[in-house]
């Protein structure tokens, strides 16, 4: 069949309608905000007040090491040695390195700044690197973003006497590096209650400590570079990096309004024609993707002179060459992730596995983790993108909810040649020629551990006449929106459409809605007509999110909508179905029982017949066919059986019958006989 989209569960929050009014009249707040805050599990006030009211930010002092990073840094300033900050490519890299050089710069420092290359060197400390620092005579490296697991460079370091400072925010091994410090939330001798800042909050807290204080004053003049940093890293929003960030886009919006925003934010913000108040959304999508731009397709030191640049012409210039390489980024991420899919479509035992991995000849390294985002975005399930570039190839994964990458690789590790990252993204780097044995091997263990199902949290459902202005405005008080604190998602359900207009040049669809006589306008990005499996009269349930806009002066509620499905469908046994279609493709054994029959494979004909172009999945054909939606997996088998003997081609993602009728008997296919051992 044709593509397997995401399709994801849809799981509608629990609440207590009771606890959330009392939590409204206890806390002073909008009753919906508090219907919202206990659908997310927030029942005690004493919590719900914490997330919304707390200011007080953590002692500096209370992160391990950094009585003794102090001292040394402090001793460095006084003796004027030669500092380097080593950062990293990615945007919180560039942001932490940034703030910690303006600091030290302010306070007179011989400092310096390295940012290792992306594709010669990769992520963190190197010794080439390291020889190259000591000949520019630096007696201090202060490590942001890295360093934690830089155990024998940092060694190297110190036997070209150069002592080190480490500060980071990743996941401690074994074995603590030799430096005089090492400042991460994660060590086992932590005390910090808080532990999840990204690099660019670890550095906020060494400059704090350096300045003895609580941080308001350091946030006042380092607000955006903090704020940018910790959102790009998507680090969890809850806890001090909700109170940095709330309080730092506060500081942000000000400077903009009295235009004494930092100029290379400002030069950026005009070259991603973003306008009017930014809020964490802005800097996650218009600004932090050409800031981690310029790492990927080439030096990430651009990122850093733009933000550290105090000319304004300069920063144009910067900002205009940045914007050019997030387009060759955006390009280069495009045809990979085209390629990539040509070679799944064309291979089912990569398509249909429970974790796809994809290789190919000279993938860009710098966007590969993007394209593997898009693959998961498109299959709904685990994807490793490798790119094969000499004896040795360099990958990227992304995964679903509850299927952690980093188990899964470390099952592999025999036949990796070293890997590392979290339980939704890892690296690896693995040798060409054992690239079908991972793959066996990751689906080895994919097999014997619970099968992960994407799942779309539906906060609470709306009844659509309840839409109004106030009702998002009481929202507000939950912002700033990021990684577990995500833009409530709200449920339409039993909504007729009554209206299909293509809007931004074809792109985007505007929906007309309707039910009990309410009727609301909807925008569906990135999708055609084409593309659009539903039609006029259809009911379905819809998914949105809703924000404020205006229009001929006046405020009202934008809908934008995240998903869309047939109302009364049961999203177990769909998915179920798809799961059973994949094992069957896969040669996986499976208990259900299939009904693929020679009527069944006649009427999936004479519908692809009658339609001429088919472009959508089986389980609206089922539902156009007026079949149980768990017949899903007997369409798309059928649809296979069909493309098999030539009936009926697929090509340029849809079904339609050849130029010239072919008959053959259906059984002459080979899928259809394997069908009828499940029958």
């Amino acid at each position: 069949m044709g593509d397997i989209l995401n399709r994801k569960r849809w799981v509608i929050a629990s609440c207590d309608k009771d606890r959330a009014a009392d939590i409204a009249e206890n806390c002073g707040i909008e009753p919906f905000a508090a219907y919202l805050m206990c659908a997310r599990g927030m029942t005690d006030e004493f919590e719900v007040e914490s997330f919304l009211f707390d200011t007080d930010l953590s002692d500096p002092f209370s992160l391990p090491d950094m009585d003794k990073a102090c001292e040394r840094i402090n001793l460095a300033l006084e003796n004027g040695e030669k500092i380097t900050i080593f950062g990293d490519y990615d945007a919180d890299g560039v942001t932490s390195t940034a703030l910690l050089y303006s600091y030290l710069l302010s306070r007179g420092a011989n400092v310096d700044y390295y940012i290792p290359d992306r594709a010669e060197e990769g992520y963190g400390m190197n010794c080439d690197a390291i020889s190259e620092l000591s000949q520019r005579g630096t007696r201090l490296i202060v490590t942001v973003d890295n360093g934690i697991s830089a155990i024998e460079e940092i060694e190297f370091a110190k036997a070209l006497g150069i002592e080190t400072v480490v500060t980071d925010h990743h996941q401690v091994g074994d074995r603590l590096p030799c430096a005089v410090a090492v400042v991460d939330p994660h060590r086992e001798d932590s005390c910090c209650e808080f532990s999840e800042w990204a690099g660019v909050g670890v550095a906020f807290k060494l400059v704090s400590a350096l300045e003895n204080s609580d941080g308001y004053d350091v946030l006042e003049k380092y607000a955006d570079l903090v704020a940018l940093g910790t959102i790009a890293d998507i680090v969890p929003l809850k806890g001090e990096n909700r109170i940095i960030v709330r309080s730092a886009m506060a500081i942000i919006n000000l400077a903009l309004q009295e235009g004494t925003l930092r100029k290379g934010l400002r030069a950026l913000l005009e070259q991603s024609a973003t306008t009017g108040t930014l809020d964490a959304a802005s800097l996650a999508f218009r600004l932090a993707p050409r800031i981690n731009a310029a790492g990927r397709m080439g030096s990430a030191e651009r990122a850093l002179r733009l933000l550290l640049s105090q000319d304004s012409a300069q920063a144009q210039a910067l900002a205009e060459e940045i914007s050019q390489a997030n387009a060759q980024r955006q390009e280069t991420e495009s045809k990979i992730t085209e390629a990539a899919v040509e070679i799944i479509e064309a291979n089912p035992h990569i398509k249909h596995r429970r974790v796809i991995v994809v290789s190919g000849e000279g993938y860009h390294q710098g966007v590969i983790g993007i394209v593997a985002s898009r693959l998961v975005e498109r299959y709904g399930k685990p994807c490793i993108v490798i790119s094969e570039n000499g004896d040795v190839a360099k990958g990227s994964g992304r995964s679903v909810d509850g299927f952690s990458l980093y188990d899964a690789l470390s099952y592999c590790k025999d036949c990796l040649v070293q890997y590392g990252g979290h339980v939704l993204a890892a690296g690896l780097s693995i040798e060409k020629e054992r690239i079908d044995e991972f793959r066996n091997k990751i689906n080895e263990y994919a097999n014997s551990v619970e099968r992960a199902v994407s799942e779309l949290v539906i906060d609470c459902k709306l009844n659509p006449i309840s839409i109004n202005t106030d009702m998002v405005s009481s929202i507000d008080i939950l912002a700033p929106f990021g990684a577990e604190n995500s833009q409530p998602v709200f449920g339409l359900y039993n909504m007729t459409i009554t209206g299909i207009q293509p809007v931004g040049g074809g792109k985007h669809m505007r929906l007309t809605l309707e039910r009990n006589g309410c009727a609301v306008n909807a925008v569906m990005f990135s999708t055609t007509i084409y593309d659009f499996p539903f039609r006029k009269e259809d009911k379905v349930d819809v998914a949105v999110r809703l924000s404020k806009g205006e229009y001929m002066g006046k405020e009202r509620v934008n809908i934008q909508i995240k998903d869309i499905r047939f109302s009364n469908t049961d999203d177990d046994k769909v998915i179920s179905a798809l799961q059973t279609y994949e094992d069957f493709c896969a040669g996986e054994e499976f208990n259900t029982k299939l009904a693929v029959t020679r009527e069944l494979c006649g009427e999936v004909y004479k519908f692809v017949k009658l339609k001429q172009v088919w472009n959508h999945s089986a389980e609206v054909m089922c539902f156009r066919l007026g079949l149980p939606l768990e017949n899903t997996v007997n369409c798309s088998i059928a649809l296979d059986v069909l493309t098999e003997l030539g009936i009926i081609k697929h090509s340029e993602g849809g079904y339609r019958l050849p130029a010239e009728p072919v008959k053959n008997p259906i059984e002459n296919s080979r899928i259809f006989i394997k069908a009828q051992k499940y029958n």
